[in-house]
């Protein structure tokens, strides 16, 4: 599919295994369809699904009941909207959100670390590149890539550039976009840094990952691909609340001048 270009978040509450899961798995997936449902019916060309609920988070390997519980709520999402969908598993168990897109039909996994190694609240995590590419080709199912460089919350190595993070990620790494973000979550990249991404890409796909709101939207599409948008869509501008259809109007409104063509 072509890669869409304002994506919503979706984040789920914690699942069971989780140390705040409530025990009522269909109201997490009821919660999460409703976001969807928001997200659709405000202009957006996608959702991401995300345990956003599970802090804290294992490194690269999550439960098995992390798996099944995931797969439930994006296929109940699945049956909700005719967005594509896209998946990630905190922190950065790609090869969990491959077999959770496989299983529904999602589109697109997030992965927050592909290649090299960042230094997360988790530990070191190090990107497994070359167990994702050939886990997707032992799938058999079409599952874009959206790689982060620098994820949030996280430092890089010393002496390590976005530059040469970007160009390892799209020609070694294998990914079909990547993702530059802020800090942390909800928190916006500097112009200079997306644009240093993008001039890195050489004309990949490049997203914002954090921080676009409908003030900075515009700004920020005349330069990359597309957006991923959570924290600002969200009701209060808290990342933990439901989609408010008002801020994702907004968000979709002013995107809708600035996506760029393929």
């Amino acid at each position: 599919m072509a890669l869409p270009r304002l994506i919503g978040m979706v984040h789920l509450g914690p699942l069971p295994g989780s140390p705040r899961y409530r025990g009522d798995l269909d109201a997490v997936t009821t919660s999460a369809v409703a976001d969807a449902q928001t997200l659709e019916a405000a202009g957006f060309d996608a959702a991401l699904v995300e345990n956003f609920g599970d802090a804290p988070f294992f490194a690269d390997d999550v439960p098995k009941s992390t798996v099944a519980a995931m797969t439930y709520a994006v296929a109940a999402v699945a049956g909700a909207v005719t967005l594509p969908l896209g998946v990630n598993v905190l922190r950065n168990d790609a090869i969990a959100a491959l077999a959770v897109a496989a299983t529904t039909g999602a589109g697109f996994v997030r992965v927050n670390v592909l290649t090299g190694t960042m230094y997360t609240d988790q530990g070191p995590i190090v990107g497994r590149a070359a167990e994702v590419a050939r886990a997707r080709t032992a799938l058999g199912v079409d599952v874009a890539i959206l790689a982060d460089v620098f994820v949030k919350h996280a430092t890089p190595p010393a002496g390590l550039t976005l530059a040469e993070a970007t160009r390892d990620t799209l020609e070694r790494g294998g990914a079909d976009a990547v993702v530059v973000s802020g800090s942390g979550t909800g928190r916006r990249p500097t112009m200079a840094t997306v644009r240093a991404a993008c001039t890195a890409a050489n004309d990949e796909p490049v997203y914002v990952g954090s921080g676009a709101t409908a003030a900075t939207i515009q700004r920020y599409l005349g330069v990359a691909y597309g957006a991923i948008v959570g924290t600002s869509i969200k009701r209060g501008g808290v990342a933990v609340k439901p989609v408010d259809l008002k801020r994702a109007r907004a968000v979709s409104e002013a995107a809708s001048t600035r996506r760029r063509d393929p």
